[in-house]
């Protein structure tokens, strides 16, 4: 009877080891054999088609993506903003990007005016790393300047002070924004300049 149990135990193991090679080998395939995506795009989402084939069995999924901004997905929009930004902003491209659309702000715009105002396209200024100030705007906490409380607080504070002061009165340009922005009449173009820079990534 313990002959049988034993043998009974080695077939149950033989088994289990089996079906843990098998499953390492199907986790493999599926990772090996995944197609190149084949996109449709319209003027409101891209589709995304991918192909997985698993024991000569091919499985379709479709991820759909809603275009936001320039052609591009959020994802997309995300990826091209952060290659701009180094320093204390790297990676903030989500925040900017999703908050700029929530506030009917050119997200390219926000982004080349804080690089312009911060160095951030190279090192950050002071007022960025040590007020979280990414837009040189006045008030009080950090000399003539506002202070706030993380980056992303200043990063918020300053596309509102854009929608609030220059976007809700129809100044939507760099050309139209200059004159009540900055003293430096050249400011639109250095900004646009920026922007090329962004789009170009």
């Amino acid at each position: 009877m313990k002959a049988k149990i034993r043998s009974i135990e080695k077939i149950l193991l033989s088994m289990v080891v089996i079906l843990n090679v098998y499953l390492v080998y199907l986790n493999i395939s599926v990772s090996e054999f995944k197609t190149n995506n084949k996109i449709k795009t319209n003027a409101n989402y891209v589709e995304t088609e991918e192909i997985v084939i698993v024991d000569d069995v091919e499985i379709e999924e479709v991820i759909v993506e809603e275009i936001v901004y320039d052609g591009k997905t959020l994802n997309e929009l995300v990826e091209t903003i952060n290659k701009s930004l180094n320093s204390t902003i790297s990676n903030k491209g989500k925040l900017i990007a999703s908050y700029s659309l929530e506030k009917g702000v050119d997200p390219y715009m926000a982004t080349a005016i804080m690089l312009h105002e911060t160095g951030c396209k190279w090192n950050c200024s002071r007022l960025v790393r040590e007020c979280n100030n990414v837009g040189g705007q006045k008030g009080k906490g950090c000399g003539s300047y506002s202070y706030f409380n993380s980056l992303d607080e200043g990063i918020m504070a300053f596309i509102d002070n854009l929608e609030r002061n220059y976007i809700s009165y129809g100044l939507t340009t760099p050309e139209q924004i200059n004159p009540k922005y900055a003293e430096d009449q050249s400011w639109a173009k250095k900004v646009n300049k920026y922007i090329e820079e962004i789009k170009a990534q």
